[in-house]
């Protein structure tokens, strides 16, 4: 018996990294060992299903994230880009209607650093003329 093709593809955004590990299955997302459901609140789990059901693929594949870094909303963000990029290894039709969606293009804002001489990046210290 042959073993199931799995398909890598890492996903990035700010301070987060997805690890991806996808084969055929039954639908089920594991992420850190967790579900899906237990992992992230459910304001996040639609972002992260959002390549699946754009495709209408969800119950098709088995996915094993590994997330590490950033924020949930990162994460979050992180493994929707992760499973877009896995999606177009296993289909490269899936490229096109992913792109369509901005599924493909990685936000690349991050922080802006602190500046010396201010409180934050930005704000400066409260000024007193007298």
């Amino acid at each position: 018996m042959a073993a199931a093709k799995v398909y890598h593809a890492v996903g990035k955004r700010k301070t987060s990294i997805a690890r991806v590990y996808m084969k055929s299955g039954s639908g089920e997302i594991l992420i850190n060992g967790k579900t899906c459901d237990d992992f992230f609140p459910a304001y996040f789990r639609p972002l992260v299903r959002k390549p699946l059901a754009l495709l209408e693929v969800g119950s098709k594949y088995d996915m094993d994230l590994k997330v590490i870094g950033g924020g949930t909303s990162s994460q979050a963000s992180a493994c929707m880009y992760g499973i877009a990029k896995a999606l177009i290894l296993v289909n490269e039709q899936f490229r096109a209607p992913l792109k369509k969606a901005m599924l493909l293009t990685r936000d690349s804002r991050v922080v802006e650093r602190k500046k010396y001489g201010h409180k934050k990046a930005r704000r400066s210290f409260q000024f007193s003329k007298r």
